[in-house]
């Protein structure tokens, strides 16, 4: 296309002078006639008309006796073909050094060799399209050369590993060995930004899908390079080996499996032209005559905009002298022009694509204009001039997937914004499509798909682009110029406002498909050739990813388009005004609240579930797979077509807010719209990430709100379809506005394309590529965060910092920090723009409520809700959590779930642990939603006041403490305990939950069936934590350094033993009978690890080494040391002991006693009255259990000196007995016995051993019961009868 841009123009031709007009009286003033540029002012004739027109010289034309009609201005167009057969020799140079293989195509034609393919190269489509289908293929092409300066293009339709260059065919390519993989053989990888040629070596910049990548060899110096989007990357190689005729250098290709790329040797006009370097493929001799003819058409077009005033070209052209009129030429001129355009492309090899592709989306391009105010009229006038001509629907096909495919490399580019990107052919084609008869020609073509997809396709910028997009950045803190706030601010409000066009017009393109009714019998109802395609995309990239390819990757800027434009629909609206424009359609689009912010009764069609289609029946299920559940679920005809329910039926009376209520949700609030216009004004960022500029919603969203605060729904809505007034309420789901005259086709109620159906299809779109999009953005969020901690931790260093080599290192360190910081300030701008627009956070809030609200009604059903697709539960969790996080907020805090989502914390409490729910991804999923909503005060005084939180949330934890779920788990009993332990500090942001420490300890009193496997899997858990950690910290220790893999280990297991030590602390605190009443095998429990957590603590004598170890690069100090493991401990120890004095019970395990079995005065001592807790402690209560803590170690040394004395006058008298001592523990006797082995050990070793497994733990054999030594010599005592064994412990 770029060798044929100098018909790309939206000025006036170089032929007409722009002159003042004449002041001199004419004869006859109605007529007006041309003048040429180099003539002077005067009255010209209908020849220099025809000159200008034609680009002749003065006077070239001679009229004769015969009359002006497409025979005569044909004869004028054919005696200009050997001026254009003589230029192409001129422009043209030699092609030698060039051979070709016939590989069954014409001569000239280069394709790929399939003699050389190795793999599984398929053509997706024709010319060279092409995708490998095993796990790496490798081909060249039939030409090669030898000497000169070639070049070939590549288009990226994926991004992943592709290895594109030259190799000779003395290389051989295998399933593991391609282009570049040996000596006779060059190639580039993007996705490893790498040169090949035996060996990797890093070279250019990584790729995107949408790169257009230059493969230039110069065999006349010997090098190779290669060009990303026209711009160099530099030479790859150079030095290569000389090659001598027919044996040179093939262009070749290495693909993995699922790559795609274009391949353009010639057929098609170069992207990005490379001065000096010749394509492999010839491209037609008659391109430049083709060109001359569209230019000829254009000048027409200018000439006869002159007598216009709405024509575009009119404002350019006012000042110039007007005369002679051409409406009686225009027919024969224009239809002369055309059939000589016709007779050329068709009549020569190659043309027909080579034209279409390049010079004829130009032509089209420089009529339309690039940028608003865009030329209608003319547009249309040469699309029905075309349109008269056979041949014209092939040619007219090629040129949509031309602007399709342009649309997929087209950059943004900052100077060109707001009319960048793919806007222009996105403009371009939504105004072609406009015409019927090109709607029915594109529907029908082969390509329909291939293009829509490319039409919806967004370019992605790499770090280098997007350093050219956002060359200003700046951040909290930054030391940066003043001016690259303001900088960054303009720049990210030209590139929203460029995004903003190109959704726009998909928004546009998408609604002419959504109202196209394909002339086809039996007739169809609008919406179905939208729908198919939907359906047809969502398969492929399903596809894509259960094989795990790159498709579904190169496929994202497909899905997050049609996601968006869906959303708006739903939220704004469909696009208005298309009836006016819509040629043959009669469309008659009325404006309506959006679907999402409807009030009234709610009705969802539950027969999707049921549809019988390839989406569907792949879908996993929240109850197990589809055969499984239609054998086994049953239900009624009745219960699959729909529910229904009332907006905010879900939620409590007193916290019920709907779109009907005084109060509105969010998404419909006044401040809403408050918050919008506060942030046009400029950009403030925060210190977790660039508060990047929130765009406007649109005036069509201003109106929503309006209606919302007014009440006024039912008034705009009166007259028309809706789910909540009229005969809807009877008749069902409501559909799409139909066409004029139109009538729903009988059968099946899911002809017609209903909203209901464009929700499910948008969440399955959220889940398939938005949400992963939504993730690497918070990523970048984080990371940017981080930066900006590193950077100033690192700013801090330099300063007090003396020693000239440390500082030296710091400052490369900190070059470093500011390079990734910097990256990490434009990705989050980008994500910013792209994502976080307003009215897409609107309609995120809106379809929050609406799903979280469709699986609570369902979720009364059994039999229903099984059948509900997961992707329901994951879009629904991820789409709550990125509008929580999302920055700038969407709300504050206090405000997002109260107003509008409070059913969401119900939803989440109620099927975290569900049994329904077969996946257990699905249910952490859930739960880890609960474990980050209550860190946040505002969120967490949501769940106290849900009634199903207080009702089933802490029984629901509590039986959630397993294997997989105690991460969670613990992270949420932390936090509503938090602040309460010894050593803690209470600040108002990190306040506990009163309520649910209450509600936690009734749970625990009233179910011991729940508790007691709770606290056993506690106590594993916490001596498996500190037992890694032991490990870690000691493998460390032995080797002198603290690996990063390592350091983090130790840090997140030490935080997790600090989180389950203070739950253990709550349990002694709020329930300390578990402990002192009954059987002392919880207290020794207890004791056992206490003991073992400081024994580990003691191994690592060195204090520092372990401060370091336990801390993250970006905790500080004070936050982690000892302290977070030692607290817990004293808060226990104290906890027990204060119990134990005010307990009215007489007999109670004695709590020194078993310390003292366990001989660890001197522990206690060093490790908890050693440690220095003066900069810890806050407050009275603190102080008062530490000189509790003082006590009890005072009671603890006196009692083991006592027990040490004791044991010492047994040894001298002979009274011990070593025989009967537990070959366990050794601090008890063995007083117990497994039945039927008779292996013994002490009674609370054999208990402890049984809450986890029923096999003797000496042999292994099952136990039925165990006797007590007691029991068993009452037992020889007596008789048995009929072989009893006597009264055991059962387990």
């Amino acid at each position: 296309m770029a060798e044929d841009s100098n018909i790309r123009h939206t000025g006036i031709s170089s032929g007409l002078a722009v002159l003042l007009s004449d002041d001199k009286p004419k004869s006859n003033p109605q007529k007006s006639r041309l003048i040429s540029y180099c003539d002077g002012i005067g009255d010209h004739s209908v020849e220099q008309t025809l000159e200008h027109i034609f680009d002749l010289p003065h006077k070239s034309v001679r009229l004769s006796d015969c009359p002006i009609d497409v025979n005569f201005i044909r004869s004028i167009l054919r005696k200009q073909i050997p001026r254009f057969e003589l230029e192409n020799d001129v422009v043209c140079p030699k092609r030698d050094g060039l051979s070709m293989r016939n590989c069954g195509s014409a001569s000239s034609t280069v394709v790929i060799d399939n003699a050389s393919v190795c793999g599984d190269i398929k053509t997706i489509r024709k010319p060279l399209l092409v995708e490998s289908q095993t796990v790496f293929s490798s081909a060249r092409a039939n030409a090669c050369v030898w000497k000169g300066k070639w070049m070939y293009e590549v288009t990226l339709e994926t991004s992943g590993i592709q290895q594109l260059g030259w190799s000779t065919v003395s290389c051989r390519f295998t399933d593991r060995k391609g282009v570049g993989d040996s000596e006779d053989s060059y190639a580039f990888d993007g996705k490893r930004v790498s040169k090949w040629n035996n060996d990797p070596a890093p070279y250019g910049q990584p790729w995107v899908v949408g790169d257009v990548i230059g493969c230039c060899i110069d065999l006349d110096s010997d090098v190779i390079s290669f060009f990303r989007n026209g711009v160099s990357l530099g030479v790859a190689f150079d030095r290569i080996h000389k090659m001598g005729p027919g044996a040179g250098y093939y262009p070749a290709i290495s693909l993995s499996d699922g790559e795609r790329c274009d391949l353009n040797f010639g057929a098609h006009p170069f992207k990005y032209p490379i001065a000096g370097f010749l394509p492999i493929q010839a491209p037609p001799n008659c391109r430049h005559y083709a060109c001359y003819l569209l230019s000829c058409l254009t000048r027409l077009l200018e000439v006869q905009c002159l007598d216009k005033p709405d024509s575009a070209y009119f404002e350019k052209l006012r000042r110039l002298k007007r005369f002679a009129p051409l409406k009686e030429l225009f027919y024969p001129i224009s239809h002369g022009i055309i059939e000589e355009f016709f007779n050329v492309i068709q009549s020569s090899d190659g043309s027909f694509e080579y034209v279409t592709w390049g010079a004829l989306p130009s032509f089209f391009l420089g009529i339309f204009g690039i940028q608003e105010q865009h030329e209608y009229a003319s547009l249309d006038q040469v699309l029905d001039l075309f349109l008269e001509f056979p041949g014209s629907d092939s040619l007219l096909q090629h040129l949509i997937v031309a602007l399709s495919c342009s649309c997929k490399v087209a950059p943004l580019v900052l100077t060109e914004c707001p009319y960048s990107g793919s806007y222009p052919y996105l403009s371009l084609v939504c105004h072609i499509l406009r015409h019927k008869a090109m709607m029915v020609l594109w529907w029908k073509s082969p390509d329909f798909e291939f293009s829509l997809e490319g039409f919806l396709s967004i370019k992605k910028p790499n770090k280098q682009d997007l350093h050219c997009l956002i060359p200003s950045v700046w951040w909290p803190g930054s030391c940066e110029d003043v001016g690259c706030e303001s900088g960054m601010m303009l720049t990210m409000t030209a590139l929203s406002g460029a995004i903003n066009k190109i959704e726009e017009k998909h928004r546009e393109l998408c609604s002419l498909v959504i109202y196209f009714v394909p002339p086809v019998t039996p007739s169809t109802s609008p919406g179905f050739v939208f729908r198919t395609f939907l359906q047809n995309f969502i398969l492929k990239v399903r596809g894509a990813e259960h094989k795990m390819t790159s498709y579904i990757a190169s496929n994202n800027s497909v899905i997050v388009s049609l996601y968006t434009v869906i959303l708006h629909f739903l939220s704004e609206g469909f696009v208005e005004g298309i009836s006016g424009l819509v040629k043959g359609s009669g469309l008659n689009l009325a404006s309506d609240v959006g679907f999402l912010h409807r009030d009234g009764k709610r009705r969802f069609p539950v027969e999707l579930f049921f549809a019988s289609d390839a989406n569907c029946d792949g879908v996993r299920r929240i109850g197990g797979s589809s055969n499984h559940l239609f054998n086994s679920q049953l239900f009624s005809e009745e219960e699959k077509k729909e529910v229904q329910w009332d907006e905010g039926c879900m939620d409590d009376e007193d916290t019920r807010i709907t779109h009907s209520t005084l109060q509105k949700p969010c998404c419909c609030s006044g401040s809403d719209v408050d918050d919008v216009q506060t942030s046009k004004d400029s950009i403030r960022f925060s210190t977790r990430g660039l508060k990047g500029l929130c765009t406007s919603i649109s005036e069509q969203s201003s109106q929503v709100l309006a209606a919302c605060n007014s009440r006024s729904f039912g008034d705009e809505i009166v007259d028309k379809p809706s789910s909540s007034y009229g005969s809807d309420s009877d008749s069902g789901c409501r559909s799409l506005q139909l066409p004029e005259n139109t009538t729903p086709i009988g059968g099946s109620s899911l002809d017609v394309l209903r909203e209901e159906e464009l929700l499910d299809m948008m969440l399955l779109l959220y889940h398939l590529g938005v949400a992963p999009n939504f993730r690497q953005a918070f990523y970048y969020m984080s990371h940017q965060s981080q930066s900006i901690s590193l950077l100033d931790d690192t700013d801090k260093q330099i300063r007090e910092r003396s020693c000239t080599e440390q500082v030296k290192r710091l400052k490369e360190a900190r070059n470093a920090y500011r390079e990734e910081l910097v990256d990490c300030v434009r990705q989050c701008a980008w994500y910013r723009i792209s994502l976080f627009s307003r009215w897409k956070q609107r309609g995120m809030y809106a379809t929050c409520m609406w799903v979280v609200e469709l699986l609570l009604v369902l979720s009364n059903s059994d039999s229903i809700f099984c059948f509900v697709p997961e992707f329901y539960l994951e879009s629904l969790v991820d789409c709550f959590h990125a509008l929580r996080k999302s920055d700038p907020p969407y709300v504050s805090s206090s405000i997002f779930i109260k107003h509008g989502l409070y059913s969401f914390v119900t939803f989440v409490v109620k099927h975290f642990n569900d049994p329904r729910i077969l996946s257990a991804d699905i249910k952490d999923l859930l739960l880890h939603s609960i474990s980050s909503l209550v860190q946040c005060k505002d969120y967490l005084v949501a769940f106290e006041n849900n009634k199903e939180a207080i009702q089933s949330l802490p029984k629901a934890l509590l039986l959630a403490f397993d294997n997989r779920s105690w991460i969670p788990v613990t992270n949420i009993i932390l936090r509503l305990c938090k602040g309460s332990g010894f050593g803690s500090s209470k600040h108002p942001e990190s306040s506990s939950s009163a309520l649910f420490q209450v509600l936690l300890r009734k749970a625990c009193l009233n179910n011991e069936t729940i508790f007691s496997p709770f606290l056993n899997r506690l106590f594993n858990t916490l001596s498996w934590t500190m037992t890694e950690f032991s490990v870690t910290i000691r493998e460390m220790q032995e080797n002198y350094q603290a690996g990063d893999l390592q350091q983090r280990k130790c840090s997140v297991v030490f935080d997790l033993s600090c989180s389950l030590a203070r739950i253990l602390e709550f349990c002694t605190r709020e329930i300390p009978q578990a402990f002192l009443l009954g059987p002392d095998m919880n207290l020794r429990r207890l004791t056992e690890l206490i003991i073992f957590i400081l024994n580990h603590i003691i191994s690592a004598s060195d204090a520092e080494f372990f401060d370091m170890s336990v801390r993250r690069s970006s905790q500080y100090q004070e936050k982690t040391n000892r302290t977070m493991i030692l607290a817990p401990l004293v808060g226990i120890i104290t906890s027990l002991m204060d119990a134990h004095l005010d307990s009215e019970q007489k007999v109670l395990n004695d709590v020194v006693g078993v310390f003292v079995s366990m001989d660890c005065p001197a522990t206690v001592s060093q490790c908890l009255l050693g440690y220095n807790w003066s900069n810890v402690l806050r407050g009275d209560t603190s102080l008062a259990k530490l000189s509790k803590l003082e006590e009890f170690s005072s009671i603890l040394r006196s009692r083991t000196v006592a027990v040490e004395q004791r044991a010492e006058s047994s040894v001298r008298t002979g009274d011990e007995d070593e025989d009967n001592c537990c070959c366990i523990c050794y601090a008890c006797d063995s007083d117990a016995m497994f039945e039927p082995c008779h292996h013994m050990s002490c009674h609370g070793c054999i208990t402890r051993h049984l809450l986890n497994g029923q096999r003797c733990f000496f042999c292994n054999a099952v136990v039925t019961s165990v006797l007590k030594l007691e029991q068993r010599m009452e037992a020889r005592e007596l008789t048995p009868k009929h072989g009893q064994l006597g009264e055991g412990c059962n387990h």
